[in-house]
C-alpha cells in the first residue's frame, strides 16, 4: 500500500513525499481511513510503530477540510502527551505533514516561562500539543479554552498513568465539550487505562500493533558480560573500534548518565546528558546538538526513552540493565523505527543477571550473548564448577581458566 490509497488530500500527499514517507506503516493503514471517517480510535502501540502520523495527518486533513483562511484560528484539535520531548516532537510532526495547508499550532510545556507560548496561542491557533500541567496553569488562567475542541488525543496514556499524571487528564477531560472525537493510544493497558478508554470512546476502532512484549524484528540485539568496573573501558571499545556515527546509551540514574558524559568527555568523545534534574533548555540543546551530529552520544536515564524521536538512529547501548523489563523494550525502540534496522546493545554486569533473564522471559526470546569483546565478565565459581562437571572450557576476562579436564583428571573451584 502507498500514501495515495488512504485518500488523502494533495497538499499532505506533497508533504509526505518532500519528508521521504511513500508507504504507510500498520497502525497508520488501519487507523488513518477509520479517522477520516471520524470515528474514535483506541490504539494499543508503542512508539516507533508511526501512530503520530496516524493521528496527525487525519487531524490536519479534517481541519483544512473545514476551515476558514479568512478568520483567526479557533483552538480545535487537543493533544495531550506526558513529556516534554514529545510533545515538541508532536508538533515538529504537524509541521512536517502540514507544511503545505496554512493551519496553525503550537507546543506548550512546563519548565519554562510561559510568555511565548500564550503569545503563539492569543494569535490564534488550530491544533495544540500539551502537557498535562502546562495545560491546566494556562486554562486555570483563562488563556486556553477548550470549548471548541474537536478532536482530542491522548497519547501515551499508560506512561500518564506511570507518571501520576491520570487526575490531570481527567480534569481536562471534563473541560472538553461532550461532542468530539476521541484518540486513546497506549503501549500497555493496565486496568486504569482500560476504565479511562471506556469512559470518553464511543465505539472505538481498536488498532493493535506491536504489543510491548514484542521488540522490532529489525533491531538486531546482543549482551555483553561485562564486569561493572569495566563498562566504560567496553563503551569506549565500541565508540572507536566500530562504526557507530551516533548513539543513544541509556543509564538507570541521573548521576549515572553524568558520569558517563564525564568519561567521554575526558576521552575526546563529544557527548551531552539528557535527564530530569537538566533545565528544559539543556535538555533541548542536547537533543539538536545529537539530531544535528554536533556531539556523538546521547546519554539518557529513562525519561527519555520513550519521548525522543530521532530519525535514522542507528544503536542503542543500554550502559546499564532496566530494572523494568518493559522499559528495555521502549529503550531499544528508539532505533529501528518505522521498517528501519537498528542495533541494540546491552552491557550486564554480575548482579544485572537477574534482570536480563526478566527482559528475555518477556520479550519471549534470547539474547544472543557477544563473546567476542575484551572486557568479557569472569564467570562465577558456582558456573565455573558446574562446567567443570560437565567437561567444559572456563573463560574469566578474555583468558581461558582451564582447558576441558579430562574425565581422569576434574578439580574444582574453591567456594
Amino acid at each position: 500500500m502507498i500514501f495515495q490509497d488512504l485518500n488523502l488530500i494533495t497538499p499532505i500527499l506533497q508533504a509526505l513525499e518532500k519528508e521521504g514517507y511513500n508507504n504507510p506503516t500498520p497502525i497508520q493503514e488501519q487507523a488513518i481511513p477509520s479517522l477520516l471517517l471520524g470515528k474514535d480510535i483506541l490504539g494499543c502501540a508503542q512508539t516507533g510503530t508511526g501512530k503520530t502520523a496516524a493521528f496527525a495527518i487525519p487531524i490536519l486533513q479534517n481541519l483544512h477540510k473545514n476551515r476558514d483562511y479568512n478568520q483567526t484560528p479557533i483552538l480545535k484539535a487537543l493533544v495531550l502527551t506526558p513529556t516534554r520531548e514529545l510533545a515538541i516532537q508532536i508538533d515538529e510532526s504537524f509541521e512536517n505533514y502540514g507544511q503545505f495547508l496554512g493551519l496553525r499550532h503550537t507546543v506548550i510545556f512546563g519548565g519554562v516561562k510561559q510568555g511565548n507560548q500564550v503569545n503563539r496561542i492569543q494569535k490564534g491557533i488550530d491544533i495544540l500539543i500539551a502537557t498535562p500541567g502546562r495545560l491546566l496553569d494556562l486554562m486555570s488562567q483563562d488563556i486556553v479554552s477548550l470549548k471548541h475542541i474537536e478532536y482530542f488525543v491522548l497519547d501515551e496514556a499508560d506512561r500518564m498513568l506511570d507518571m501520576g499524571f491520570i487526575n490531570d487528564v481527567k480534569k481536562i477531560i471534563k473541560a472538553l465539550p461532550p461532542k468530539r472525537q476521541n484518540l486513546l493510544f497506549s503501549a500497555t493497558m493496565p486496568d486504569e487505562i482500560v476504565g479511562l478508554a471506556n469512559n470518553i470512546l464511543i465505539n472505538p476502532v481498536s488498532v493493535k500493533v506491536t504489543p510491548v512484549s514484542s521488540t522490532v524484528d529489525t533491531i538486531q540485539q546482543t549482551v555483553c558480560m561485562v564486569d561493572q568496573k569495566n563498562k566504560p573501558e567496553l563503551l569506549l571499545y565500541f565508540l572507536k573500534t566500530k562504526s557507530i556515527s551516533n548513539v543513544l546509551v541509556f543509564t538507570r540514574t541521573k548521576h549515572g548518565a553524568d558520569k558517563v558524559v564525564k568519561m567521554l568527555t575526558k576521552s575526546n568523545i563529544k557527548a551531552a546528558a539528557i535527564h530530569g534534574n537538566k533545565s528544559q533548555i539543556a535538555r533541548q540543546n542536547a537533543l539538536n546538538d545529537f539530531k544535528s551530529n554536533k556531539i556523538k552520544v546521547l546519554v539518557a536515564t529513562d525519561i527519555a526513552a520513550r519521548g525522543i524521536d530521532i530519525d535514522g538512529l542507528t544503536h542503542v547501548i543500554n550502559y546499564e540493565i532496566p530494572n523494568i523489563s518493559e522499559t528495555y523494550v521502549h529503550r531499544i525502540g528508539r532505533t529501528g523505527r518505522a521498517g528501519a534496522s537498528g542495533i541494540a546493545i546491552s552491557f550486564c554486569s554480575q548482579d544485572e543477571k537477574p534482570y536480563l533473564k526478566d527482559i528475555e522471559k518477556l520479550i519471549k526470546k534470547i539474547i544472543p550473548v557477544n563473546d567476542t569483546h575484551p572486557f568479557i565478565l569472569a564467570e562465577t565459581k558456582d558456573e565455573i564448577n558446574q562446567k567443570i562437571l560437565d567437561n567444559l572450557p572456563i573463560k574469566t576476562n578474555n583468558k581461558p581458566l582451564n582447558k576441558p579436564a579430562s574425565k581422569k583428571k576434574r578439580w574444582y573451584a574453591k567456594k
